[in-house]
Formats: C-alpha cells, sequence, structure tokens
C-alpha cells in the first residue's frame, strides 16, 4: 500500500499523486456503500496494480471541504480580483472572504490587470489594498504584462495547496500560464454585453504550478451563505472580532444594539465605512433567506 494525493477526478478515476508518480485509481466499492465520494486533494491510501493504476482503500481525514469547486484540503485561497475589466468589487470580495473565513482558509487577495489603470483610478485601488493589508490581509498587485507581482504571488504557492478564485475574467487562468507557461490554461474574453467572462475551466483538476499545487475554478456569478448562521458571521469580519470586544453585549450583531463598539468604529472610520455596509448587507441578505429543516 502507498499513500498519495488526489490530483484530478475524471469520468469515474482518480488520479493520485504519489512520491512524483500519478496513478490513474478506482474507488472501492465500500466507498459508494458508505456515500462517501473522493474528492480531488483528498489524501489517500491506494494500492498500485501496475506502475500506472491501482485503487483507492481509504480516504484520510480532511482538513476542509469545499463545495463549489468540490476540492478537499485546501491550506490557501488566492482571491483573484481585477482592478477593471470587471471593475474591481470590494463587495464581491468581501463575499469571497466571509466564505474563505467560514472554511478556515487562508486568504491572499491578488489585484490583477494593475498594468490598466492610471491617474485617480490606481489610487482608488491603492487605497483598496491598503484598507484591506491594515485589517491584516496579505494583499498582491499583479500584472501578467509587466510581471510586477508575479514573484511574490510564487512564494506564497510554494509548497501548499491552494485554491483560485473569483470572477469569469479577472485572469486567474493567466496568471496560472504567466507563472509556468507550459500549462496553457484556456483564457476567456470578456463579454462586454453581460459583463462577464466565459466559462472556460471545465473540471477540477490540482495542477503543479511554483512548488505547489493549485485548482483552477470556473468563475462564480453567485455565492450563497447558505451554511452560515447569522450569529457567526461577524466572526468573519477580522476587524470586527477586534472591536467586537469593547460592546456592551455579549453576542452584539453591530446592527442596532446600544453601545456597540463596532458600529461606532465604522462612524469613526475605523473600519472602512463600505466594509460596514457590506456587513449590514449580509446581515440583510441572510435574515430573508429560508429557514433550513
Amino acid at each position: 500500500m502507498a499513500e498519495g494525493q488526489i490530483i484530478k477526478a475524471l469520468s469515474g478515476f482518480y488520479y493520485v499523486l504519489s512520491e512524483g508518480n500519478v496513478f490513474q485509481c478506482r474507488g472501492r466499492g465500500v466507498f459508494r456503500k458508505q456515500k462517501v465520494t473522493p474528492l480531488v486533494g483528498d489524501r489517500v491510501v491506494f494500492t498500485a496494480t501496475s506502475e500506472t493504476e491501482g485503487y483507492i482503500l481509504d480516504i484520510r481525514e480532511r482538513q476542509n471541504e469545499l463545495v463549489r469547486p468540490p476540492i478537499a484540503n485546501v491550506e490557501q485561497a488566492i482571491l483573484v480580483f481585477s482592478a477593471v475589466s470587471p471593475d474591481f468589487s470590494a463587495k464581491l470580495l468581501d463575499r469571497f472572504l466571509v466564505l474563505i473565513e467560514s472554511k478556515e482558509i487562508a486568504p491572499i487577495i491578488v489585484i490583477s490587470k494593475m498594468d490598466l489603470l492610471d491617474g485617480e483610478a490606481k489610487d482608488a485601488i491603492a487605497r483598496y489594498a491598503g484598507d484591506y493589508r491594515r485589517i491584516g490581509y496579505e494583499v498582491i498587485e499583479t500584472s501578467t504584462v509587466t510581471k510586477d507581482g508575479l514573484d511574490k504571488l510564487a512564494a506564497h504557492l510554494r509548497g501548499r495547496v491552494s485554491v483560485v478564485a473569483g470572477q469569469s475574467g479577472v485572469g486567474k487562468s493567466s496568471l496560472l500560464n504567466a507563472l509556468r507557461p507550459d500549462l496553457r490554461l484556456k483564457t476567456g474574453d470578456i463579454s462586454t454585453h453581460l459583463g462577464r467572462g466565459k466559462h472556460t475551466t471545465r473540471h477540477v483538476e490540482l495542477l503543479e504550478v511554483a512548488g505547489g499545487l493549485v485548482v483552477d475554478t470556473p468563475g462564480f456569478s453567485a455565492l450563497e451563505f447558505d451554511d452560515i448562521e447569522l450569529d457567526e458571521l461577524p466572526r468573519y469580519f477580522p476587524e470586527f472580532r477586534e472591536y467586537g470586544e469593547g460592546c456592551k453585549f455579549r453576542g452584539c450583531l453591530h446592527v442596532a444594539e446600544p453601545k456597540c463598539a463596532v458600529r461606532e468604529a465604522a462612524e469613526a472610520g475605523d473600519i472602512p465605512p463600505y466594509r460596514y455596509d457590506h456587513y449590514l448587507s449580509f446581515v440583510a441578505e441572510m435574515k430573508e433567506r429560508k429557514p433550513r429543516y
């Protein structure tokens, strides 16, 4: 028996990377009986039946699990947001951050296409980058044209399992191609009519990039908070955790409670007002959702 990690799942086969070799494996029938589906990223025990094939016998306990994309044991999320085309959206970024924080995955914010900016637009992106850095997030400003930020991004990928996420058209595949040109991942042009990119990624696969394993995901058009309870939401805003210790009431939701230190910090500008506004909109959204049974 040997151990490895599933790097691709396709047509009922699981491709397991073990000591530099890839084995095309099938799962044992016991997984179907237990209603367990092996996922890309799973660390598995398998038996090799030849130099290239084998059977998966067991799945090690998962560190975490994502549904979109279906992947396990992710160590960090590279959240790619373009400076322009499509325009940078702090609200969508905050939505991604909440979902990633809820999975206890370390987020890294990458702002792409910086070469397309100048003047006031560039200053605005710099202000956003500064705000998120002060909160404690790693922010990397990149360009596949000038190559700015690529070395810094590569350093964060090395030795880790990363999921690359973001809207279609923000340049996820272009960034990975720049870091590893032989990948030749397909890149989709922005649809100016819809303001969205075309979905070009077809299946989930861990790719070796910059000394780490990376999964390039399809673009997202909607991200729901279905697995997050309302009272959990404040903990996924790191700066709220800090200021929330000064709230009068324990379990303060930071909406209309008296002597709320978070609301006071937002009014004073110590918390970026747009972050607080996004939080309020997320609260309203979660209050309106249908109850789960």
